[in-house]
């Protein structure tokens, strides 16, 4: 690195991940920015972790921040950015290996669009992780951001950039409210409510090296996606047509539910199964191009196998967002109880 001010500040959230994290470095170590033309420092912040992750990153030469405990991915990103030198933070997660010259269109897309405050990329078409259950996992994701809107309306941390005077603006990422799941979807919508422009670059890709089980999806799916993301767009009363909010992913949704109602009224009523049939069909239809790149990518028996766990999708989406809208309504109906006694109580 040169003695000149510091553009960019690689910035690493780990927690017990040394193999993946020594990949991650090896190729912002490797690629960086030919020729020496933008300054960028790595700083690697260790999440609490218990293992050797902290000496892999001290071994390969790169700053390294640690937090006492396990505080979730806003405190470490945070962390790296008051201890950042960069006007730019690019935040890069440790399972992820983004691709040669990332940092490089990073400085270039933001230079070139003064008025665009964030930018953020999606995971390419090469999952490192074998198996069904992780290669579509990660070609979903990058379908949905590949098919996104460039003028985004929100945030993504694992390969995401923004201008540091912008952050601090906003007060960071929030450590309170969503400290560990979607708190990067969280300073998005933040950013939105600011008046700021955030770019979805479709080229800045990263290769995701995360293995998924049927458990894990369904629980990140539930738990860390779908009721903190519910509880954020009926507190913010805010549900952009985008990535996985579009009006198709919403009417799929509605589909798989009549299509399981109708299937548990098939030994009622035989005539359930046709209707059942239909609603499935009619799911098929509306996600025909994702089913499409599928086919393209790894084949029609790959696809046979993807489409269940997409309905699975479907299925446990739309309940979750229910329950939140349920819990919601239940703390505003105690919350307007408790004014009723407490104005009955100081009433002379």
């Amino acid at each position: 690195m040169s003695n000149n001010p510091v553009r960019v500040s690689v910035i690493v959230p780990v927690y017990n991940n040394p193999d993946d994290l020594r990949e991650c470095l090896s190729g912002l170590l490797s690629w960086g920015c030919p020729g020496g033309e933008i300054t960028y420092e790595i700083i690697v912040v260790d999440d609490g972790s218990t293992d050797e992750t902290r000496m892999v990153a001290r071994r390969m030469g790169v700053s390294v921040l640690r937090l006492p405990t396990n505080s979730g991915p806003s405190s470490a990103r945070n962390l790296g950015a008051r201890h950042a030198r960069g006007d730019i933070l690019f935040f890069v997660d440790a399972d992820v290996v983004i691709r040669p010259g990332a940092v490089t269109r990073v400085v270039q897309v933001l230079d070139d669009n003064p008025g665009v405050a964030a930018v953020f990329g999606s995971y390419d078409s090469q999952p490192r992780a074998a198996g069904l259950i992780s290669q579509y996992r990660n070609l979903l994701h990058h379908y949905v951001h590949q098919n996104g809107d460039p003028d985004a309306s929100t945030f993504w941390g694992a390969c995401g950039a923004i201008r540091r005077s912008v952050f601090e603006q906003i007060n960071c990422f929030d450590e309170k409210g969503f400290p560990r799941c979607i708190e990067d979807i969280e300073l998005g919508y933040r950013l939105r409510r600011s008046g700021h422009r955030i770019l979805l670059d479709k080229g800045l890709q990263g290769t995701h090296l995360k293995r998924w089980t049927l458990r894990s999806v369904v629980r990140t799916d539930v738990f860390c996606r779908a009721l903190p993301w519910a509880r954020l767009i009926l507190d913010t009363n805010c549900a952009p047509d985008d990535l996985n909010l579009r009006a198709g992913q919403r009417a799929s949704t509605a589909l798989t539910l009549l299509a399981v109602f109708f299937l548990l009224l098939a030994p009622f009523w035989i005539g359930a199964l046709i209707l059942s049939l239909g609603a499935i069909l009619a799911v098929i239809a509306l996600n025909r191009n994702l089913y499409a790149f599928f086919v393209r990518r790894r084949g029609p028996l790959f696809t046979a196998g993807a489409i269940p766990l997409h309905l699975l999708y479907y299925l446990y989406g739309g309940p979750t967002y229910v329950y939140a809208r349920c819990e919601v309504l239940l703390k505003t109906i105690r919350a307007a109880s408790a004014a009723r006694i407490a104005a009955r109580t100081i009433r002379p």
